[in-house]
């Protein structure tokens, strides 16, 4: 029996969720009504708005508005004006934080997985917990992981680049 991860689970801080998201199945429904499930391998924490990393640390704008929602909704922006990145809202509401999907077992970098998943903005606010396209579902527990700074950021700073908040399985 598949169940779907609750809306509380993401009320925790970034971190946490980030750590208890390895092993989880990411679930996606194709509009050809397709299902592929995914078994998460690497996530990232971005904690707030004094985490120079963390795009919340520019304010509340458009782009971030729903990282000052409760948790449990989708954060996608593009970069390169090609790629969509899958970030998991966290946190309770007004305490912007997120949680940035960068790889799953078929398929490793944030960028490529935005495109296996055929992102695009309308899963901006998408609520994990009633979406019918996408959701989390419990997977597999004790995989074994290591924790590292997170990559890609080195506009943030020394302190905040070398935060161990990346968290990656072990390939055995």
């Amino acid at each position: 029996m598949n169940t779907r991860v609750s809306s509380d689970f993401f009320c925790q801080n970034a971190i946490t969720v980030a750590e208890q998201l390895i092993g989880m199945k990411l679930v996606r429904v194709y509009e050809s009504g397709e299902i592929k499930k995914f078994i998460i391998t690497e996530t990232e924490a971005y904690i707030g708005e004094d985490d120079l990393a963390c795009h919340a640390s520019k304010g509340r704008t458009p782009r971030t508005e729903v990282m000052f929602h409760e948790g449990g909704k989708i954060y996608v922006y593009l970069i390169y004006g090609i790629y969509w990145m899958l970030n998991i809202v966290t946190g309770l509401e007004k305490h912007p934080q997120a949680v940035l999907i960068r790889s799953v077992n078929e398929c490793k970098g944030p960028g490529r997985l935005g495109k296996l998943l055929r992102l695009n903005k309308s899963f901006y606010g998408e609520d994990l917990s009633n979406s019918r396209r996408i959701w989390l579902e419990e997977g597999i527990t004790g995989l074994d992981f290591i924790m590292t700074p997170r990559i890609g950021i080195d506009y943030a700073g020394e302190i905040w680049k070398n935060k161990p908040w990346r968290f990656v399985t072990i390939d055995k």
